[in-house]
């Protein structure tokens, strides 16, 4: 069984500072500096043969590249948030690229659940949620870090990437990557 998502790599212009953004964080795992990218759509956990006719349908996909900037910063869960992240600021070339690639999963025979989908870029994690001084602590990172912007930069590809879960967080394999129109990997 392959767990798949996919995602758009980030230029090291953009990891540095995302990683500074890191720097002091009072709580949680920050996302190692080769793992930041921003997720697409998690495709979940199928066999390696499904995960092949996903590569197919991927790889007919046909969208022009287009410019991303990360703006800010922000916590997924209100009261005991769960991850620290980047914002992205809205493109509708991003939600029209998403679209085609949760079509081409769908067409590979993929049973998808509906999700919310915000745009961003994970910079921590917190296994468990946090206690109230903890979030309270968090918040407060978080918002001293809205400063924060990185890009734009070209989206010229995205990837099919494997992510197998460890004690110390996931590992992200690449597994094919996809070029987009007009983009540098075309």
């Amino acid at each position: 069984m392959i767990r798949a998502f996919a995602a758009i790599a980030l230029p090291d212009s953009v990891v540095r500072p995302l990683t500074a953004a890191q720097a002091g964080l009072p709580s949680g795992r920050p996302v190692a500096p080769e793992n930041l990218h921003l997720t697409i759509a998690f495709l979940g956990q199928h066999p390696e043969p499904v995960i092949e006719d996903l590569h197919l349908a991927l790889d007919e996909i046909r969208a022009p590249g287009f410019a991303l900037t990360l703006s800010g910063t922000g916590l997924f869960g209100a009261r005991r948030p769960r991850a620290f992240y980047a914002r992205v600021q809205p493109e509708p070339a991003l939600s029209r690229l998403r679209g085609k690639v949760l079509q081409a999963a769908r067409d590979a025979g993929l049973r998808l659940p509906r999700e919310r989908y915000t745009p961003h870029v994970t910079l921590a994690r917190f296994n468990a949620g946090l206690n109230q001084d903890e979030a309270l602590a968090m918040r407060d990172f978080a918002a001293r870090r809205m400063g924060l912007t990185a890009g734009p930069f070209e989206a010229g590809a995205f990837l099919l990437m494997r992510s197998t879960l460890g004690r110390n967080g996931p590992l992200y394999q690449e597994l094919a990557a996809y070029s987009l129109i007009g983009g540098s990997n075309s």
